[in-house]
């Protein structure tokens, strides 16, 4: 089979690799059909995080299981399926509590172990949650990413009619305006610098957007709430900027959640900082997608969303493409040639 695996810095390489084979009894073979770029992905291509050398890469993915080992009950030929990447230690302090995002020793495919960037994946039988009829691959590989917004507003005490302020609208931002929307928010500002983006954004139900390059986003937002800010403010640029800026758009109380990681030092002004304390601000980190019992109930809520439509992700998609294009592609995004929404891997080569 064909798989891209990541050598070095900027060094990804589609080879051939042998077809993964079942080595536990609760181990399943996966066929994937379809599979996301994740920004991780992106980051880890340009600056080399946790890995090893010659995996395969990527984790967003779904696909029809082909084979499974004899213990398995949750699953069975020919199903199709969405992927949890996420394998908890289950014996640390903090899985021991059912706390399994926060566990010492996590792990994802495409980073130590092979992931989803290639025709077949192993995978723990425990790691996967049955496709329901209707639910197409295409939608169904962005389960992980949109688990993680769901994650984080779990975090969060967000009630019906609260006001959500979301900056940055990549994928993990687009996600975050939908489930806004499913958790009862009236009014859904959407925060970026790209047209581009905003006009997804639009599309996914955000009821106001706006380009920070023309206008200030904390002025706007005080003006559309009556001086008063957000209910909850949602950090998913994951950059050092936006990271400290967002402290300014919640009201007094109010809860700023951070979804992104920032890609370089954030430095708070005395400004922004005050808001924390002043504002007796409920500041969260949100981290992965898992909880307990694993995988969490973010993964069964998500996946119901996504089957009655209110979780999209083709509007959010920008370039298909094949396995043997993964390479050239990672690279573009990295120079930003062009603009990049979501970006999907069909290792078939065809849609699904």
């Amino acid at each position: 089979m064909k798989g891209a695996k990541i050598y070095g810095i900027r060094d990804i390489r589609v080879e051939e690799c042998p077809i993964p084979e079942i080595k536990s009894p609760e181990d399943i073979i996966v066929k994937v059909k379809a599979v996301g770029f994740c920004g991780s992905d992106i980051s880890r291509y340009g600056k080399l995080g946790p890995h090893t050398v010659g995996a395969i890469f990527g984790h967003e993915l779904s696909g029809e299981i082909v084979e499974i080992g004899e213990q398995v009950t949750n699953v069975k030929l020919g199903d199709g399926v969405v992927v949890c990447p996420t394998t908890p230690c289950f014996h640390c302090e903090y899985c021991q509590l059912g706390k399994y995002s926060k566990c010492e020793s996590l792990q994802v495919i495409g980073a130590k172990e092979d992931g989803g960037f290639a025709e077949y994946v192993r995978l723990h039988s425990r790691s996967v949650l049955k496709m329901p009829e209707g639910l197409d691959f295409e939608t169904a590989c962005g389960m992980e990413p949109a688990c993680v917004v769901m994650h984080g507003f779990y975090r969060t005490k967000i009630q019906a009619g609260d006001t959500v302020a979301v900056l940055g609208v990549g994928p993990i931002g687009l996600f975050a305006v939908q489930c806004a929307k499913i958790f009862g928010a009236t009014k859904v500002i959407a925060i970026d610098v790209f047209d581009e983006k905003l006009e997804i954004a639009k599309e996914l139900g955000a009821d106001l957007c706006i380009n920070a390059k023309d206008i200030d986003p904390i002025q706007v937002v005080k003006e559309m709430t009556g001086g008063s800010g957000v209910d909850i403010a949602v950090e998913s640029a994951g950059n050092p900027f936006t990271s400290a800026q967002v402290l300014s758009l919640p009201k007094k109380g109010g809860t700023v959640v951070f979804m992104g990681i920032p890609y370089g030092d954030v430095a708070i002004s005395r400004e922004h900082f005050e808001k924390i304390v002043r504002n007796e601000l409920t500041v969260l980190g949100s981290w992965n997608a898992v909880s307990g019992p694993f995988p969490g109930k973010e993964w069964p809520t998500t996946l119901h969303f996504m089957k009655e439509g209110k979780i999209k992700v083709k509007p959010m998609v920008t370039h298909r493409i094949s396995l043997d294009q993964i390479p050239e592609t990672f690279e573009k995004i990295y120079k930003r040639d062009s603009f990049f929404g979501k970006v999907i891997v069909f290792p078939e080569g065809k849609e699904c």
